[in-house]
């Protein structure tokens, strides 16, 4: 993947991004340098934190209160660490609520290598007892202040050594699954933390974009729908319509199904029952089905609009308008 292709130096330009790594990583880790390529006017601060955990959440209250970070990304230990940074917008990437039973289980006692060097040029540390039960320690004020708005969970579905989406979901509401692992690749980040991103700076610079309504029986891998929705989402907001029988529920709830395994994180809380795209409210619509559509109708399979990479086209000339 031509990675920096998707790079967009319009999202969160001139702010800053506080990231907290996971158990024996470090602030040099492949995830910091995707968030670099891809945010380049943004300013990400990555430190190495220390293996104990009372020094390590000491340091990042630290930073907050210092770089005042307008969003904090934290991954899997570092998940547990920035649920309790209070009064910042949020994303934890796979988070533990039970690090010391992680460990254990994972890695067990000893010592232990760090998977990306740091600046220290430490390569190791020791994992004992007393390490184990200062992580207990810290995971008892997990949950202890709920910012429902500020904080987005999200869980890959094929993570094998964490599962806490239902501990964060008793709390959260914004737990979403993304199609992953634990660590996070350049495919995971783009498609599962990216779009997070942009709805948090739009959300803090008030930006409204205009929206394009997609019929979901339009998309499917093959057609490249899933690679030009994710282009189409830099400009506009997109929603789901699935056209089900509004007196069968588990028709819709199977559409919600179906769009989050195909889509992931770009359709979570976005699928819309469309059995009558006349009572929609939206700029455009992408449809097989002709409609009375108050908005622009693009018709899919159609002569101008045959192909997603046609329709494609047709928005980048709008560019966003």
């Amino acid at each position: 993947m031509e990675l920096y292709m998707y790079a967009r130096p319009d999202l969160m330009a001139g702010k800053k991004i506080l990231y907290v790594h996971g158990f024996a990583s470090s602030g040099q880790n492949g995830t910091v340098k995707t968030m670099r390529l891809l945010l380049p006017e943004a300013t990400v601060i990555a430190p190495d934190l220390p293996v104990e955990p009372q020094e390590a959440m000491a340091l990042l209250k630290d930073i907050c209160a210092s770089e005042k970070p307008d969003l904090i990304v934290g991954a899997s230990l570092g998940g547990l660490y920035t649920e309790q940074l209070h009064g910042f917008d949020r994303i934890l990437v796979n988070p533990t609520f039970s690090p010391a039973d992680t460990i254990l289980k994972n890695n067990g006692l000893g010592r232990q290598e760090y998977h990306s060097p740091r600046e220290d040029g430490e390569t190791s540390f020791l994992v004992n007892k007393a390490l184990l039960e200062h992580y207990r320690e810290v995971t008892a004020d997990a949950f202890k202040e709920i910012e429902a708005d500020r904080v987005y969970g999200l869980f890959g579905k094929n993570d094998p050594i964490i599962h806490c989406f239902d501990d964060f979901a008793a709390h959260y509401p914004k737990a979403i699954y993304f199609d992953g692992e634990h660590y996070l690749n350049d495919h995971a980040f783009l498609h599962g933390v990216f779009p997070v991103i942009q709805w948090i700076d739009d959300k803090q610079e008030g930006r409204e974009r205009r929206s394009i309504l997609v019929d979901i029986d339009t998309v499917n891998d093959s057609n490249n729908s899933h690679r030009c929705i994710a282009k189409l989402n830099e400009w506009y907001d997109i929603y789901f319509l699935a056209s089900v029988n509004p007196n069968h529920p588990e028709e819709f709830a199977d559409a919600v199904r179906r769009a989050d395994n195909e889509l992931g994180v770009r359709a979570w809380n976005r699928i819309l029952p469309g059995n009558h795209y006349e009572m929609m409210l939206g700029d455009y619509l992408v449809s097989r089905r002709e409609s009375d559509f108050m908005g622009t109708f693009v018709e899919f399979g159609s002569e101008q609009f045959k192909t997603w990479d046609e329709i494609l086209t047709f928005f980048e000339r709008l560019g966003g308008q």
